[in-house]
């Protein structure tokens, strides 16, 4: 087909409405044939501007909806991701071939000069159930910059990671030499990116970050190797220190989770330390090292082939597919 495959997206969103609709709006433009999107709070500015747009199909996952379901509402926001997602799974047949399960502060595209998602995705061979997007993490703009040109849209940089992880490791060490013995590739949240997996299935299951079908892991996996999930995780200081409560308690620096190096620290491990020994201030000293675009990093990310960088124009996506909320583009980041 000379469209390419027809795609989706399954998201469970807790997030102002104008990121929620930012987020729908830059997927639309990637040429994205449905969004299932379940909203995790009283939401109803978003769930109004998505309902209006004919491929998207927001839901409100209120009392209702978990009776629906049979079941109470998760206490967890990753099981209710995964009830989500099975949910949206069984919507998706016949509606799109293949569907990816992701965040709102995550944003798929294809790497320059590539083909669009959708031919990317039918170019997969038939017996291909999954396809791998591999992450970059962005980078939060320097607190002193220069004022860019009024018609400028700002670059947002990400850093990627080297496939192998001896030398990932190496580089890690380099680049962040306080900090790199404790970091996967410098990255704060998770490296293993997201899936695409083909709709209708039998026994397939999703996970946030693997499938199962029926007792298998991941069967018919491929990489999508022209595409990246660009994960804006922390970008600024402020957004980092909003949610650091919370992420550090049950969320991607919960206790539970494995260090990023063999003999390092674990990041739940690493920040406690750090605010032991420094407060917010020695906190902020390693956001400032590890997450900001200073020059020194983004010349050493550039000098090992891990940099990537781009203009989102999130704003201007958001104008043009939800026009009824255009004054929510003023908000967006």
């Amino acid at each position: 087909m000379s469209g390419g495959a027809k795609w989706g997206l399954v998201s469970t969103i807790k997030a102002p409405a104008a990121q929620v609709l930012a987020f729908a709006a830059h997927h639309l433009d990637l040429g994205a044939h449905r969004l299932f999107l379940y909203l995790d709070d009283e939401n109803q500015a978003a769930f109004d501007a998505l309902a209006a747009h004919p491929k998207c199909r927001p839901v409100l996952t209120d009392a209702a909806y978990w009776a629906k379901l049979g079941m109470k509402r998760r206490v967890k926001h990753q099981a209710r991701q995964t009830e989500n997602a099975r949910h949206a799974y069984g919507r998706a047949a016949g509606q799109v071939a293949w569907l990816a399960h992701i965040d709102v502060d995550e944003f798929l595209t294809p790497l320059p000069g590539a083909a669009p998602l959708g031919q990317q995705l039918a170019a997969l061979p038939s017996g291909c159930l999954s396809a791998r997007i591999r992450p970059a993490e962005a980078l939060a703009q320097p607190t002193a910059q220069p004022a860019p040109q009024p018609t400028a849209q700002p670059v947002t940089h990400f850093k990627m990671l080297h496939p192998d992880r001896a030398t990932r490791d190496r580089y890690a060490r380099a680049l962040w030499p306080d900090y790199g013995a404790h970091l996967n590739g410098g990255f704060l949240s998770h490296v293993a990116g997201k899936l695409f997996y083909r709709t209708g299935v039998a026994g397939l299951r999703v996970q946030i970050h693997n499938i199962f079908v029926h007792d298998q892991m991941n069967p018919a996996e491929a990489p999508l190797q022209d595409a990246l999930l660009l994960h804006c995780h922390a970008p600024s200081w402020q957004a980092f220190w909003q949610h650091f409560t919370y992420r550090h308690a049950k969320g991607s620096y919960r206790d539970e989770l494995r260090p990023g190096q063999q003999d390092g620290l674990t990041l739940h491990q690493l920040f406690a330390y750090l605010l032991d020994s420094g407060g917010q201030p020695a906190l902020q000293r390693f956001f400032t090292q590890v997450c900001t675009a200073t020059p020194g990093l983004l010349q050493g990310l550039d000098q090992h082939g891990l940099l990537y960088s781009c203009q989102m124009d999130l704003a201007q996506k958001l104008r043009h597919h939800f026009p009824s909320a255009h004054h929510l583009a003023e908000m967006v980041q």
